[in-house]
């Protein structure tokens, strides 16, 4: 199951679970899409993988299977790019 991280690792946007704008990695680094797009190319700073769009968890499973409340805050890894 997919943890949702709350925020933009770059930029420490919030992102909630149902957020269009949020973008992972296949490790699940997080992402806004403006960091994505304009900062990182698609490209994750921390394992060189793909950034996608993150799947949302219908509202109804959130109660049973929330989203996970850790931030990661790393804007030195995301210089232009």
């Amino acid at each position: 199951m997919l943890q949702m991280r709350p925020g933009c690792e770059c930029c420490d946007r919030d992102l909630p679970p149902d957020s269009p704008d949020a973008r992972i990695c296949s490790f699940e680094c997080t992402f806004c899409s403006d960091c994505s797009d304009r900062r990182l190319a698609g490209t994750c700073p921390n394992c060189g993988g793909e950034l996608l769009p993150r799947p949302r968890r219908p509202a109804d499973k959130l109660a049973k299977y929330p989203a996970s409340t850790e931030r990661v805050f790393k804007p030195q890894g995301c210089g232009a790019a």
